[in-house]
């Protein structure tokens, strides 16, 4: 049966030349991304090929992995760390529920590290057989682009294959990037963290976004001293003000040393481990060196720009609001064209690109209300606009409400560690515009609030919603009193302090 494929924005039939390319689609980049692609491509009948480097050690250009970073060393296998580090302070709490812990109890990493990899190596067998299982052609090695319709594949043996294909998918991800400093490469990157073989004692930890405060919060839960580093005020540039001084609040309750307003500006090995020397005057003696400063867009090594691909100037693949980038039978999507960087969102692209090219459903990407977390301990979870931005983008006034709290595990077990939580509410039409929180299973919550948000349901409709008693939840159904109200046209707070 013949397929629709959008060409230059209109729907057209396949032609007969299509007939001596070797695939519909060939994608390069098994990631998240890469395979929904694949798979969804495949299922409206296309005949697809993809691409991916195997497990090999891990270099500063390229890293292999169907599954990609979020499955190999990303989301997946942090999480995993998440996990074990909260059984630490969950086992300091459980005395003041009467359980009567007398025999010293040890963290074993190696076993948490066995455990971990084989976790991995399940979820990657699992996407190569979703990936057989729709009859996708999979090929191990390294993926570039040779023409607007040509790829070659270097096999890890230097076996070069060459496949033309209808069109082309760029789904490669991003990379860790390392600030350049002398001493630099004593560094580590969350690459390396996720698998180091000995655990450390001592760590700094430089950045202050997710990463940052997320590898923070697990080396603190595993024992380790933990410094960590960062340019702004407060960590979590870019999320609610209140928000961001609650975690950095928590960091310290759980005995992190914070560095504001510092940066790292050289790196010194000595015979007790690394000697890093900030801005500020300070010298940190550490075990290990995190950097966790951003990332880079995997696409030094896809010859993109010879064939006439756009490139902005981080190195990402420029795209239009289908995926497209500028030569039309090649596309991307994920990190590798940086538009929102968060595995679900790549997935959101590449089940949008699947319907635009081969399913006859011309279909843009939503980033609207696209709901985030940063797994640290507590966790912090929002969906929707910040106070800042809504402040800064609406029409009219902002009613705002909040609550803070002991959570009642925290009455039992003393821990001095409260919830907060925050709508942000358009008050000429009563809309919920925002949501937030950061506590206990703040991530889990926050998605059903996700739902009602994405669905434009009114502050008045959260009120006559029957809250779930005892929960930290229902507190997003009885906050009945405006915290503040906030006027339009008011000078919005700055969101990067």
């Amino acid at each position: 049966m013949a397929r629709k494929m959008l060409i230059d924005g209109e729907l057209s039939q396949p032609n007969a030349e299509e007939a001596h390319y070797d695939f519909d689609l060939f994608v390069i980049g098994a990631g998240s991304g890469g395979v929904r692609a694949a798979r969804f491509s495949a299922n409206y009948g296309a005949k697809v090929g993809i691409c991916e480097l195997p497990f090999h050690p891990i270099s500063s250009e390229v890293i292999g992995g169907i599954g990609g970073t979020c499955v190999i060393r990303g989301c997946v296998p942090k999480k995993i760390l998440v996990y074990a580090a909260t059984y630490g302070g969950e086992l300091e709490d459980a005395r003041n529920f009467g359980w009567e812990l007398n025999e010293k109890i040890d963290f074993n990493w190696k076993k948490l590290l066995h455990k971990k990899t084989e976790e991995i190596v399940r979820l990657n067998g699992i996407y190569k057989r979703l990936l057989a299982n729709a009859g996708v052609k999979t090929f191990e090695g390294e993926g570039k682009v040779v023409g607007p319709n040509e790829v070659e594949v270097t096999q890890l043996d230097g076996t070069k294959l060459s496949f033309t294909a209808k069109h082309i998918l760029i789904a490669t991800g991003s990379r860790a990037h390392r600030p350049s400093i002398p001493g630099q490469e004593l560094a580590i990157t969350s690459d390396e963290a996720l698998s180091l073989e000995e655990l450390p004692k001592h760590a700094v930890i430089v950045g202050g976004g997710y990463i940052a405060v997320e590898f923070a919060s697990i080396w603190k839960g595993m024992g380790l001293n933990v410094d960590l580093c960062f340019r702004k005020e407060l960590p979590l540039r870019g999320f609610d003000d209140e928000m961001r001084a609650v975690v950095a609040r928590n960091l310290e309750g759980r005995g992190i040393n914070l560095h504001p307003r510092t940066c790292l500006t050289q790196l010194i090995k000595t015979e007790n481990g690394i000697k890093a020397i900030t801005d500020q005057g300070e010298e940190l003696t550490t075990d290990v060196v995190l950097f966790a400063t951003g990332r880079a867009p995997n696409t030094k090594r896809l010859n993109l720009e010879a064939v006439g691909v756009e490139l902005d100037e981080t190195g990402a693949v420029k795209v239009d609001e289908y995926s497209r980038t500028s030569i039309p039978s090649i596309w991307a999507v994920g990190d590798v064209t940086n538009r929102m960087n968060l595995t679900p969102v790549a997935l959101m692209e590449a089940t949008c690109f699947a319907k635009t090219v081969f399913g006859g459903q011309p279909t843009k990407p939503d980033y609207k209300d696209v709901p985030v977390a940063v797994f640290s301990i507590p966790p912090l979870s929002v969906v929707g606009l910040s106070e800042e931005q809504a402040v800064d983008e609406a029409n009219g006034d902002i009613s705002v409400f909040t609550s803070t709290f002991n959570p009642m595990k925290n009455t039992i077990s003393g821990r001095q560690e409260k919830t907060v939580m925050k709508l942000v509410v358009e008050a000429e039409t009563d809309k919920v515009i925002g949501a937030s929180m950061c506590g206990p299973d703040a991530p889990e919550i926050i998605q059903g609030i996700a739902v009602a948000v994405k669905c434009g349901a009114t502050k008045q409709q959260f009120d006559s919603t029957v809250g779930i008693h005892p929960s930290a939840a229902e507190e997003f159904v009885t906050m009945r009193s405006v915290t503040r109200r906030i006027a339009a046209g008011s000078k919005p707070k700055t969101n990067n302090p």
